[in-house]
């Protein structure tokens, strides 16, 4: 800019008019360009995001200080990156948003620099961070200085991890190393046709291994919230998209230090639930949907569910009971029968994990036959990814009641926060069976010489499965040697619950000191 001349009111309207121009952005051109592809600006976004007015920017009038490839010739302020705080719902949230019309959002030295000091900032005052990602990777003029920069965002992600509550919204490219700060938070959403997430890009795996893909069937949306399960959330529009984002920030905590905030509840607390005697069937081999045993438990049927088209024999959610929240993990029998597999393990550890972080109290549904039998599985490393489970629950220091409403078998039982691995309250419905196995199976290894021996050896069969069953199988069999606390009526479900975890609420237990586990991989 040219000299200063004048008094303090000119030069104020000089900075008022510069702000202003930094707020338009480089050009009409840029921004409708970026509105042609479908994409909303760095700047509208942050609008939807946060509280009207609320937003404060931090450090809108830098920029970069690099030179050569004709890029001293070309310093936008900004440098790419709108960063600062605001509010949603009246509690502080930190934000980064790349401006694609900048460079193509691509991260520099003094763009990063500016993520590094808002992500410090945010772990210092103890408020969530959210990233709102639409950047070209590094810039490559600035060469390893750029590289360096992300290092720098890694580092910080991981020191805020379990801290304050990260979150990731892919509304663009995300390419090479750039991919990895997502990974490294604790949510990530995309917009389905606009948000890509990849290592290597379609072009470089053409050319390594001769294989032709587009950028969507590499690494879209759809391809991360069902196949790799890098993402927890997809949408079709960057509107819903920032509305959901808000919703999530709704149930969680400031920090680790904060419980998630309470809501006054109008769904009364001993609702009769009644409809669960005919949502789950007594006969294990019948299939359910357990979304519906959850709309029937939670407060006015309301939840949020996470990693919903991913290993969908699971379901992991945040929802209310008496207007305070809670983290769901059930299993789904309308899915592989609810069975526990290697991406079912994963998944529901990492949520426990992010539950106990946050100061969520657990309630686990149980409904599960055992982890999935095959060669795959056991080559893919079934025992160390189902350890991952074993290992968050057992780590987990937040209140945790688990109810089983009908199948518990085997090691599946023990893995989905059983008493023995250190629930505090665990009940049961009378349509229960906890066993080592199904009856049929256990019959057939118990009684095998009875039933080859036998002069009709299937009816024979049927007499010492019933028999397995009387014994070994019947609702009170656990009740009776103390591994649930009680059997209850479904229909109280929900009262039994909440009274529950209303006790817990002030729970509190130490874990030895150590510098960290060391956790299955």
């Amino acid at each position: 800019m040219s000299a200063h001349t004048g008094g303090t009111r000119e030069r104020t309207a000089e900075l008022r008019a510069l702000r202003e121009q930094v707020r338009r952005g480089p050009s009409e051109k840029a921004t409708e360009a970026q509105h042609a592809k479908g994409k909303l600006t760095g700047r509208e976004r942050i609008d939807l995001l946060l509280d009207p007015g609320s937003f404060r920017e931090v450090e809108q009038l830098r920029r970069h200080r690099a030179v050569g490839f004709g890029l001293e010739a070309k310093k936008p302020y900004t440098d790419g990156v709108i960063t600062g705080w605001g509010t949603v719902e009246g509690r502080t949230v930190f934000v980064y948003a790349h401006d694609f019309r900048i460079f193509g959002g691509a991260l520099g030295e003094a763009h990063a620099t500016k993520i590094h000091k808002i992500m410090d900032m945010a772990i210092a005052a103890g408020a969530p961070l959210v990233s709102l990602n639409d950047g070209a990777g590094a810039r490559i003029q600035e060469g390893v200085s750029a590289l360096a920069g992300y290092g720098g965002i890694f580092q910080r992600n991981t020191k805020a991890s379990g801290v304050i509550p990260q979150i990731s919204v892919m509304l663009g490219p995300c390419a090479g190393g750039a991919a990895y700060s997502p990974a490294l938070t604790d949510f990530v959403f995309m917009v389905r046709e606009t948000s890509q997430m990849f290592i290597t890009g379609p072009d470089v795996v053409k050319a390594v291994t001769g294989e032709e893909i587009t950028q969507n069937g590499l690494g879209g949306a759809d391809v991360h919230a069902e196949t790799s399960g890098v993402c927890h959330f997809a949408y079709d529009d960057e509107e819903t998209c920032l509305a959901e984002v808000r919703y999530l920030l709704s149930m969680l905590p400031q920090n680790n230090r904060e419980n998630p905030p309470p809501v006054e509840s109008s769904d009364p607390d001993d609702r009769s639930g009644q409809a669960l005697y005919d949502l789950v069937p007594a006969d294990g081999n019948r299939s359910y949907d357990m979304r519906a045993v959850i709309e029937e438990l939670v407060d006015d049927g309301e939840y949020l569910e996470i990693h919903e088209r991913w290993a969908t024999n699971i379901i992991v959610a945040l929802a209310r009971l008496d207007g305070h929240v809670v983290g769901v993990v059930a299993n789904q029998p309308a899915s592989l029968a609810g069975v526990l597999d290697i991406e079912a393990s994963e998944k529901a550890a990492r949520f426990v994990q992010m539950c106990d972080a946050f100061n969520i109290p657990l309630v686990t549904l149980l409904d599960v036959p055992g982890f999935l039998p095959g060669v795959h599985q056991e080559h893919g490393g079934i025992i160390r990814h189902g350890a991952k489970l074993l290992y968050a629950y057992c780590n987990a220091t937040v209140p945790r009641v688990s109810v089983i409403l009908r199948k518990a078998y085997g090691g599946a039982y023990i893995v989905m926060d059983s008493q023995s691995i250190g629930a505090d309250l665990t009940y049961a419905w009378p349509t229960n069976e906890i066993a080592v196995m199904g009856a049929e199976g256990a019959a057939g290894v118990i009684f095998r010489r009875q039933i080859a021996e036998a002069a009709d050896p299937e009816a024979m069969r049927e007499r010492m499965v019933k028999e397995y069953r009387a014994e070994l199988m019947h609702p009170y069999y656990a009740a009776e040697r103390g591994l649930v606390d009680d059997v209850i009526d479904p229909a109280e479900t929900r009262n039994v619950l909440i009274r529950s975890l209303s006790m817990l609420r002030g729970k509190h237990a130490e874990l030895p000191h150590r510098k960290h586990g060391n956790p299955p991989q």
